[in-house]
């Protein structure tokens, strides 16, 4: 190897490097649509048009949790003094059987989440959404461990642990303008 072809090959990964950064590759989760000045938000409470009692305490509490999570945002306890609002409604709520065990019972099930939610600025005259889905559809499978000696609602322990992926799922499609 002559040594020009030393030199160049010594200089590849430093040039490749300066290649991706001049050409506007950024790191997802770095950019938003949300203004710097809306800081805190205020957490409504969801509506539930559900049959299943509870699924819109879980989900707005697990959205609370990830927004304090991330340090985006703080938590206004009144309307009046956040800059900005977030609201939904628990539109559909669903657990089906996805696999069984030898004796046809379930050991895992699929839940589903559908909510209508929107994020805007509290004193936008118009109530401008700065972000807003109708059909913000979110599936989690959840494992069953069948215990034959206790019984466990795991029915709510699938919504709350749902409800967290879901929140994070959510809270960053709306930081990140998705």
């Amino acid at each position: 190897m002559n040594d020009s072809s030393y030199r160049f090959l010594r200089w590849t990964p430093t040039l490749g490097l300066l290649a991706l950064l001049g050409c506007g590759y950024a790191l997802v989760g770095r950019g938003t649509n949300i203004p710097d000045d809306v800081r805190s938000v205020y957490l409504e409470t969801f509506e539930n048009e559900t049959r299943r009692a509870e699924v819109e305490q879980f989900v707005p509490q697990a959205i609370a949790d990830e927004l304090l999570t991330r340090r985006r945002f703080i938590l206004s306890a009144s309307r009046l003094d956040s800059d900005a609002i977030l609201s939904g409604t628990v539109r559909t709520f669903r657990v089906q059987p996805v696999a069984f065990d030898r004796d046809g019972r379930a050991t895992e099930y699929e839940v589903t989440i559908e909510a209508s939610v929107r994020f805007y600025r509290r004193d936008a005259p118009d109530e401008e959404n700065l972000w807003a889905s109708e059909r913000y559809i979110f599936r989690q499978n959840y494992e069953v461990e069948l215990e034959s000696s206790s019984f466990i609602d795991q029915e709510n322990i699938a919504i709350e642990q749902t409800a967290l992926v879901f929140a994070s799922t959510m809270v960053a499609d709306l930081l990140e303008g998705f």
